[in-house]
């Protein structure tokens, strides 16, 4: 009959993101890695922490940008960029991580070599946590956006046209706000990532006394609002 599989908790993250978070179970994974299920058992207590291990696997593979001696807006823009689509690519992990899946000693070691990176272009420490505090969360911010349109979109329901049939339902009096709005309402939510990044990284450039304008110009987007930035 042979040895039966030798299994760890990597070889069970691994097997999860293979088979996908939404699709794992004690058994879809037991029967994946070719053991019973009771075996899986003695590693993962239930199907909850069979996602969290899942979870911590994905995002410890997340790296940082590499530290190619370029301006230090390119590099945040770079996380951002990255950070963003790491988390609109795989959702369920995204849930994880909200629920706490990261372990503060990674935590720690991302925020020591984000602190060095930034030191090293003038940044204080305190300056630097700051920036990349506010660039991440607006990177979650926008995957949450990006996830819940998509969602959306693939369950009929399309975020445009909800909003032409609640104001349909409406007086034409009623609503001007959203009326005035409601044709320009993003199309490509990339574009618009670009351009509201864009803008909070003038934000930082002009805080540190720095010119914003090659920060909006350079590598940014091409959307209107990094156009009329850039305009002035």
């Amino acid at each position: 009959m042979g040895r039966p599989p030798r299994i760890d908790r990597e070889a069970i993250a691994d097997a999860v993101l293979e088979i996908g978070l939404s699709q794992s179970s004690m058994k879809a994974v037991a029967e994946h890695l070719g053991v019973s299920t009771p075996a899986l058992y003695h590693h993962v207590k239930n199907r909850k922490e069979l996602l969290l291990v899942a979870a911590e696997r994905s995002m410890a593979q997340m790296r940082l940008p590499e530290d190619r001696g370029q301006h230090w807006s390119e590099w945040l823009r770079e996380w951002g960029r990255y950070s963003r689509n790491a988390f609109i690519e795989e959702p369920e992990v995204f849930g994880q991580y909200l629920s706490g899946a990261v372990s503060w000693e990674r935590v720690v070691e991302v925020m020591d070599s984000v602190v060095r990176i930034l030191t090293r272009q003038g940044f204080t420490p305190v300056a630097a946590m700051r920036a990349w505090d506010a660039v991440g969360r607006f990177a979650v911010g926008s995957a949450v956006e990006s996830i819940r349109l998509r969602s959306a979109t693939e369950s009929g329901r399309p975020q445009v046209a909800e909003w032409h049939r609640v104001l349909a339902q409406r007086s034409p009096d009623d609503l001007s706000g959203a009326r005035s709005v409601v044709d320009v309402l993003p199309k490509d939510l990339e574009a618009e990532f670009e351009d509201e990044l864009a803008t909070l990284l003038a934000g930082i450039a002009a805080r540190r006394g720095e010119p914003w304008e090659p920060v909006v110009t350079t590598g940014a987007g091409d959307g209107a609002l990094t156009q009329g930035l850039a305009a002035g």
